[in-house]
């Protein structure tokens, strides 16, 4: 089964209805499981996601997210364990020009280590490394 990679910028476009990519990516989200696509997302991926949820849309809306996301055998965890946070570390600061976070080069490790090619995400940086962006 092909995979996606579900990034904090396409989780958080769908999520709210006021974000400019909201529409392009809930069609690209729903048309990835209508296909029968499984996301994978790490541990860092959601936390920092949950938590904006909660500051830009309240509490209830976190509490909505994170049961969807808990509860699905749609999407994939993988966890940074300190390998992959040392491989990130590598490339955090290997690219003095560029202005990746740290949880964007775990993402980077995450989706070069299972091969994907592919994100949803409105996040630059993804495309900065060769990525493709969905919507």
């Amino acid at each position: 089964m092909k995979a996606l990679f579900g990034d904090t910028a396409g989780w958080m476009a769908c999520a709210d209805a006021a974000d400019p990519a909201h529409r392009t990516a809930m069609a690209a989200r729903d048309a990835w499981l209508e296909k029968g696509g499984l996301f994978v997302t790490t541990d860092y991926i959601v936390d920092e996601t949950l938590t904006l949820i909660r500051i830009r849309l309240g509490h209830a809306a976190a509490e909505a997210w994170w049961k969807q996301v808990d509860g699905s055998s749609r999407i994939r965890w993988e966890s940074i364990s300190p390998a992959r946070a040392e491989k990130a570390r590598g490339l955090f600061f290997r690219y003095h020009d560029k202005d990746f976070s740290f949880t964007d080069c775990t993402s980077f490790v995450v989706m070069r280590e299972l091969k994907l090619r592919e994100a949803l995400t409105t996040d630059h940086h993804f495309a900065q490394m060769g990525f493709t962006l969905r919507p």
